[in-house]
């Protein structure tokens, strides 16, 4: 079967929602039998998705050489956040688990590429060290080392925290800048309608001066890791969870993580929606007073002047709770217009990016995403999910579609979800060129339509407390478009 015609499918493989030695016998022949439920997860996944169809079963069996050539410079792109969870629950549900990693390097490893590198940029307050311990990665690529691969782990940070509160001491310019390109989509940014308000974007813990530095009218700069653009493929690898600014974070939202500083990344606008902010639904003196004092805490080097206005701020929080407003300064509900835009515009530069901070007319890279939903996160994500048994993994060409058919599988309408909805729009660069009534899903016994798809067993997530309400599935099926949940269609510069 051709790739490009695979570019509107998604395939699912069911499995235990446990990472642990597999007992699935026969699994995986050609890298000596799989080791555990992931290397099994993903041998299935690759059957059902009828990749290298002639030589299943057999000792030649390499199921991405469907998709990457031979000699192929390779990118695994997991979703490393933070190294734990603010719940308390663990990392399987927060983290791309290393079983994962090792059965998506394998499976590279099979095309003989010229170089892998699995790479992410955490939260700038992740202990990337005692990250690589806590879930794995170390023991991980001496493994695959001794496998015979040879693969390298990059940080892609430029700014990290020594502890994980505002005033801890911060590291400037820790990745040199030669390791990446800078992008300029200006008005062919999905930002662009929001210029009128460029001066409320927000990032937590960010100085807003350098965001406005980033983007503002016919402004709009990413700093995009150059390993990540010499690529000839990037393996998607993201954990599915619930996200309290987007709703859901899996294949579309992963990208935040190939951008080096976040002061490019818009996430917020200051203000109540009554405003024109979103960073929270109508308006609050208090949540506006708490605002103002997180900005001049985050224009303040760290000390003890900077750990005052941050005190005042969250006062200034409770102050709000106290008169009946809940305590979300992040932009952590469903009224968030900011995040989906920042979210696409990452998706195009991986899709149409060159090293010279252009978009080409046409793809560059062969993007997969294999998605880690073999134990999903729920609730208050991305840093404080609990563990949902979902029991799945994904694989498909197109973000769009993956995501699509990830929210539905999650019990969530995606025509509520701005950053899956809008994925499918009309604009310049896009990500789709089907609509989400041609999302095919395929299954090891039985084959359907993405608007079909429902949670397995009726596993429904759990929203973040400001989309619940939302953005969940009514009566089973997918709700008719209304002018609020309709696609905006985003002009087309010339």
């Amino acid at each position: 079967m051709r790739a490009d015609s695979l570019d509107n499918v998604v395939a699912i493989a069911r499995i235990k929602a446990a990472y642990e030695a597999c007992d699935i016998p026969g699994s995986a022949p050609e890298i000596g039998g799989a080791t555990n439920t992931a290397e099994g997860a993903l041998g299935e996944l690759f059957r059902i998705w009828r990749l290298d169809p002639e030589h299943q079963a057999t000792s030649a069996w390499n199921p991405l050489g469907a998709l990457i050539p031979r000699g192929a410079r390779i990118v695994i792109k997991p979703n490393w956040v933070v190294h734990y969870n603010q719940s308390g629950a663990g990392l399987d549900c927060l983290v791309t688990h290393s079983s994962m990693i090792g059965a998506a390097a394998k499976y590279a490893a099979l095309t003989k590429p010229a170089h892998l590198m699995i790479g992410d940029a955490p939260m700038q307050g992740c202990d990337f060290a005692k990250l690589r311990t806590l879930a794995g990665v170390d023991d991980l690529a001496d493994r695959l080392r001794r496998y015979g691969l040879q693969i390298s782990i990059a940080d892609f940070r430029r700014t990290i925290l020594s502890g994980g509160s505002l005033d801890s001491q911060r590291s400037e310019g820790v990745r040199d800048l030669n390791h990446f390109v800078l992008f300029d989509l200006k008005q062919d940014s999905l930002l662009e309608p929001l210029n009128a308000d460029a001066r409320r974007f927000r990032v937590t813990m960010y100085n807003p001066d350098l965001l406005h530095r980033t983007h503002g009218a016919g402004r709009h700069q990413y700093l995009v890791a150059r390993e990540v653009l010499e690529a000839d493929a990037v393996i998607n690898l993201p954990k599915l969870k619930s996200h309290r600014k987007s709703c859901v974070t899996g294949a579309l939202k992963n990208l935040i993580g190939i951008n080096g500083n976040k002061e490019y990344l818009p996430h917020h606008r200051k203000g109540g929606s009554e405003n024109h902010g979103d960073c929270y639904p109508g308006s609050s003196v208090w949540k506006g007073v708490a605002e103002s004092l997180l900005d001049t805490a985050n224009r303040r080097p760290p000390g003890s002047t900077q750990a005052a206005f941050a005190w005042m701020a969250s006062t200034g929080q409770r102050v709000a709770a106290k008169l009946g407003a809940d305590e979300n300064l992040e932009g952590s509900w469903y009224g968030n217009d900011t995040i989906w835009r920042t979210c696409l515009d990452l998706q195009r530069i991986l899709r149409y990016g060159r090293l010279d901070g252009s978009l080409a007319s046409a793809p560059q890279r062969t993007v997969i995403s294999i998605t880690d939903a073999i134990i999903g996160g729920e609730g208050e994500g991305p840093l404080a999910n609990t563990p949902m048994p979902s029991g799945f993994v994904t694989g498909s060409l197109s973000t769009a579609a993956a995501e699509w058919v990830h929210a539905r599988l999650m019990g969530f309408d995606p025509m509520k979800i701005p950053l899956i909805r809008e994925a499918f729009g009309t604009f310049k660069y896009p990500l789709a060129n089907f609509l989400p009534d041609s999302i095919r899903v395929w299954l090891a016994d039985a084959e359907g339509s993405g608007q079909e798809i429902l949670p397995f067993e009726g596993r429904a997530f759990r929203p973040p407390r400001g989309w619940q309400g939302h953005c969940e599935l009514m009566d089973g099926s997918i709700s008719q478009p209304t002018e609020r949940t309709k696609p905006l269609f985003v002009p087309v510069s010339e």
